[in-house]
């Protein structure tokens, strides 16, 4: 592929060796070239701001999705809002549904994992430059199976049943929620009976048991 135009790559991982064996492997095609590395999701940043105009602004960045610090799924977020022509392809070891569908939701255009093959990846970095998705065929699975996952217990509860669900579990009445949120007894009592129909609850005990199994108070 001499004559294909030569796209710019950089790398964003915590280990040294994940990004030194991307950097050997990128040597074997002649239109993708390692213009830039870094260990970090802050230091991601960095590296994008102070490249930011010059001609060795990466176009695809290959980024680890879990680090310490600044996760991969943050990193993506605060590069694509300052530079939203960069196409970010997500590289990691897990195919967690949730974590794909997080690292998509940030901007990402494609998720593979860690062991793909040379010329799978180096088909990722070419597709991505020209918008197209790739996705590993286990985070397409990863994600069909959190499509089919039920959702979690109170997802749907709104910031102020949560305000009157954790003073059900101290064991307040609902005359009692009502002064403290100062709010009428009958609106308490409305709160009160929406988290148990929600919750599928028969009771407050019940009510206070589901809240505390499934962590919906602190």
């Amino acid at each position: 592929m001499a004559d294909a135009p030569t796209i710019r790559v950089m790398v964003v991982d915590d280990h040294e060796v994940v990004r030194n064996g991307i950097r050997f492997s990128l040597l074997a095609f002649d239109d993708l070239v390692l213009v830039a590395e870094a260990e970090s999701g802050e230091e991601a940043v960095r590296v994008c701001a102070q490249m930011a105009g010059s001609l060795n602004m990466p176009q695809v960045i290959l980024m680890d999705m879990l680090m310490p610090g600044m996760d991969g799924v943050a990193t993506t977020r605060a590069i694509l809002e300052i530079h939203p022509r960069i196409q970010i392809i997500a590289l990691t070891s897990f195919e967690r549904g949730t974590l794909v569908q997080d690292a998509l939701e940030a901007g990402a255009i494609g998720y593979l994992l860690k062991d793909a093959a040379i010329d799978e990846l180096a088909g990722a970095i070419r597709a991505a430059c020209v918008g197209r998705a790739t996705l590993a065929p286990a985070a397409v699975q990863a994600l069909a199976q959190l499509a089919e996952a039920p959702p979690a217990v109170g997802h749907d509860l709104t910031d102020r049943e949560r305000e009157v669900l954790a003073l059900v579990v101290d064991g307040l009445s609902n005359l009692q929620i009502a002064r403290r949120l100062e709010i009428s007894p009958s609106t308490a009592r409305f709160h009160v009976s929406t988290i148990l129909s929600k919750l599928g609850a028969a009771n407050r005990a019940e009510v206070a048991a589901l809240a505390v199994k499934h962590g919906l108070v602190q």
